[in-house]
């Protein structure tokens, strides 16, 4: 008998809050988090000033010193997440976190930045100031799942996801795998990422950035022919994933299950996205379903505003599902969250298919003609009942996800 896996808590912030009635807000209200990064203009070799900060988080006063040196500021986003989340689930303190049966499946596409500049001082300088005890475990790619296991005790099995832009949606995936294997009964799974010049300059490096510095308001684009590319954001969301009859015998409260995960690899190139494997990834996903393409009802898209990634995209989505299929990009609100990304968006998507409503992708004006056809959401809010959507997450590397969460 298949072992079936329900969301039981979700939590997380991103730059338009760090609770749904925030972020559902600004969403309705087609208010982005998008701002000129004035902190940013020292940086001459970087094109773009634009970027989608986490304005205000600290969580300075909320835990103990000793609980926070190991954490990086990606590692606090990440710790803050999982903590609403298992309190959303009401399992914060619960013995099952140390039962052995608990575990964590979460990613970032690398740890916290700053913390390498006392190895770079090193090697340089032949000594360091910057270098201590806990400067590696921020540094690490895995920190995130790291520091939420040992922040709330978890002794279960770890799972790190570092995969760029998939971390935080194979997180879920590979959390939801070892539910049903039997491994685990609850996972704390998702993913993080702090905003960084860096993570700009890999990107501005590719021509794949907006430049639109003075303008904010009106980037990125997703799926628009006038587009100009991404905009680097931040945050980080978790989700409490549980083995259904656990969640029932504790009377948890059931937000959504999770029925289907896909995911491959292109095998051709690092950065050039190709639809056909990424077909295959929601063909993966329906599989694991048991769902035929009609069963789907909504799309939340990877969406970045890159030239070539919204074509193959919407190639892919088109060709399994149908160019009748609703979809639209989150990332036009709060940015490309990097490793977060695909956590957030699930997080987010569940929220909207529990309200039977799906926010338009902000900016988008004249849909790209090069882009598949589909019904792309943009305007106005889609007042829409949906029993299942997708969310689908695409990384350098070419590794492609797909989830699957169903209403209940």
């Amino acid at each position: 008998m298949t072992r079936r896996v329900v969301v039981t808590g979700m939590g997380g912030v991103t730059a338009l809050g760090n609770d749904w009635p925030a972020i559902r807000a600004n969403l309705l209200a087609g208010r982005t988090g998008i701002r000129r990064m004035a902190e940013w203009e020292r940086f001459e070799g970087v094109n773009t000033r634009l970027g989608a900060p986490v304005d205000g988080f600290s969580v300075e006063g909320r835990w103990p010193r000793k609980k926070t040196r190991t954490m990086g500021p990606v590692a606090r986003l990440a710790v803050f997440a999982a903590e609403q989340a298992l309190t959303d689930a009401g399992l914060l303190g619960d013995p099952v976190l140390t039962s052995g049966r608990a575990g964590v499946a979460f990613g970032s596409s690398f740890g916290s930045p700053d913390s390498v500049l006392g190895f770079y001082e090193l090697k340089m300088n032949g000594a360091s100031r910057n270098l201590n005890a806990t400067t590696y475990i921020q540094m690490m790619g895995h920190t995130t799942a790291v520091n939420i296991g040992l922040f709330f005790g978890l002794t279960g099995r770890v799972i790190p996801t570092s995969s760029a832009c998939t971390s935080g949606s194979q997180g879920i995936g590979y959390a939801a795998e070892a539910i049903r294997a039997g491994k685990a009964d609850i996972m704390v799974a998702g993913g993080a990422e702090e905003l960084d010049i860096t993570d700009a300059a890999v990107f501005d490096t590719l021509f794949a950035t907006s430049t639109r510095n003075d303008r904010p308001g009106t980037t990125p684009q997703p799926y628009d022919r006038d587009r100009d590319g991404l905009v680097i954001g931040e945050g980080a969301a978790a989700l409490i994933l549980e083995e259904y009859d656990h969640a029932k015998a504790r009377g948890a409260s059931i937000h959504a299950e999770l029925v289907g995960f896909g995911s491959n690899s292109d095998g051709n190139h690092v950065t050039q996205p190709q639809a056909a494997t990424m077909a295959v990834a929601l063909r993966l996903a329906l599989a694991d379903a048991d769902l035929p393409p009609e069963a789907v009802g909504m799309v939340n898209g990877h969406g970045t505003a890159t030239e070539w990634g919204d074509i193959a995209e919407t190639q892919a989505t088109a060709a399994v599902l149908g160019s009748a299929m609703p979809i639209h990009s989150l990332k036009s609100y709060f940015g490309h969250s990097l490793g977060a990304c695909g956590a957030i968006e699930a997080w987010l998507g569940i929220e909207m298919m529990r309200e039977g409503w799906f926010c338009p992708t902000a900016n988008l004006t004249n849909i790209d003609e090069r882009c598949a056809e589909l019904d792309y959401i943009k305007g106005s809010v889609l007042r829409k009942s949906v029993d299942h959507f997708m969310s689908n997450n695409f990384a350098f590397g070419g590794i492609n996800t797909s989830l699957i969460f169903k209403a209940v």
